[in-house]
C-alpha cells in the first residue's frame, strides 16, 4: 500500500530566483522543483535552456512573472563548446549522426570565419525548437520526420571569443565565448560556423554564464536551495524590482500613488523616457512600470495592492 502524498501548502512568493540550472533536465522541471521548494502559488523562467544546457536562468515568483518579458528580451552570455567534423539531427549531442568530415581548416581560417559572424546576422531557426508555425512547434515536427520552411530571424552577435581549440586528433572542437541578442539559436551558430569552416560541426556543451545584469556568480543551485531550511529559501529571493534595472526611479506622493495603481495617468515634470519604476513613498514600495511622454506618467504593468502589501509584509 502506498503511503498518502504530503499535500504542500503553497504561499504568496514574491521575487526573483537566479538559479544555476543543472545538466540533463529542462527548465520548467528545474522551475517546478524551485517552486516546490520555496511553496510558491505562482512562479515563471525568463527563456528556457535546453536539457543539455547549463547556468542562469530567472525564475520569477508573484509580482515578479509581470516583468519576466523584460529578462526574454535581454541579451544572453554563454560558453559552448563546437565539437567539429561531425553534425548530427538536432545540431547538438543529443541527436544521431548524420554527417562526419574530416577537420582540413587552420587557425587562421577559424579567426577569419568566426569574424564573419559578428554583428547583424540571420539565423534559420533549427527544427528542434519550440518556435511553431501553423500553431504546432517545430520540434513536433521534427519527431514526426517531417522539415518544414521556416523564415530566417535577425539577431546580434555582440561578442564572439575563441577561448580554446583543437583542431588535430580524435575529437577536434572549438571553446567560444558568445555574447548575443534574444532569440540567438547557439546550437544553429555552432552548426553554421562548423559549415563555414568546411567540415559542419555540433554542440557539446553549453553554459549561460550571464542574462541581461544577472551572472552565474549570483545564482543558486538547486541541491543548496534543497540543503537550505525552509526559512533560508526565500532569502535567496532578489526583490521584484531587481528585474527594473535600467528603468528610471519615480517616487510618488499616498495621493498620487493610488491614483497611479487605479490606472490614471499622473502629470509632472518628468522628462520622456521609455522605462520608469514608479514607488509610492510612504511606505517605499514598488507599484509597477510606466513611461512617459510629454509630461504624463502612464501606467504600464501594475502590481496589486495585495501584492505590495504581501511584499511589504515578507520584508524583514
Amino acid at each position: 500500500m502506498q503511503a498518502p502524498r504530503t499535500r504542500v501548502q503553497r504561499r504568496p512568493v514574491h521575487g526573483v530566483l537566479l538559479l544555476d540550472k543543472p545538466l540533463g533536465i529542462s527548465s520548467n522541471n528545474a522551475l517546478q522543483k524551485a517552486k516546490w521548494l520555496l511553496r510558491a502559488e505562482k512562479a515563471g523562467h525568463t527563456g528556457t535552456l535546453d536539457p543539455l544546457a547549463t547556468g542562469v536562468l530567472p525564475i520569477c515568483f508573484g509580482a515578479a512573472t509581470k516583468f519576466s518579458q523584460l529578462h526574454l528580451d535581454a541579451d544572453k552570455t554563454y560558453e559552448t563548446t563546437v565539437r567539429l567534423g561531425v553534425r548530427t539531427s538536432t545540431a547538438d549531442a543529443e541527436g544521431e549522426v548524420v554527417e562526419t568530415r574530416p577537420v582540413t581548416c587552420t587557425l587562421g581560417q577559424v579567426v577569419e570565419v568566426l569574424d564573419q559572424f559578428m554583428g547583424p546576422i540571420r539565423q534559420v531557426p533549427p527544427m528542434h525548437s519550440a518556435l511553431k508555425k501553423d500553431g504546432k512547434a517545430l520540434y513536433e515536427y521534427a519527431r514526426e520526420g517531417e522539415t518544414v520552411e521556416r523564415e530566417p530571424r535577425d539577431v546580434v552577435i555582440h561578442e564572439l571569443e575563441l577561448l580554446e581549440v583543437q583542431l588535430q586528433g580524435e575529437a577536434p572542437f572549438l571553446r567560444l565565448h558568445v555574447k548575443c541578442s534574444k532569440g540567438t539559436y547557439i546550437r544553429t551558430l555552432g552548426e553554421d560556423i562548423g559549415e563555414a569552416l568546411g567540415c559542419g560541426g555540433h554542440l557539446v556543451a553549453l553554459r549561460r554564464i550571464a542574462t541581461g545584469a544577472f551572472d552565474q556568480t549570483q545564482c543558486v543551485t538547486l541541491e543548496g536551495l534543497e540543503r537550505m531550511d525552509e526559512a533560508e529559501r526565500p532569502v535567496q529571493l532578489k526583490p521584484v524590482d531587481a528585474l527594473l534595472d535600467g528603468h528610471t526611479a519615480v517616487t510618488l506622493d499616498t495621493e498620487n500613488a493610488g491614483r497611479f495603481l487605479s490606472g490614471l495617468r499622473r502629470r509632472g515634470g518628468w522628462p520622456d523616457t521609455e522605462q520608469v519604476a514608479v514607488y509610492g513613498s510612504q511606505p517605499h514600495a514598488l507599484l509597477g512600470t510606466a513611461h512617459v511622454k510629454a509630461g504624463e506618467l502612464i501606467p504600464g504593468r501594475l502590481l496589486s495592492p495585495i501584492e505590495i502589501q504581501q511584499i511589504l509584509e515578507s520584508q524583514p
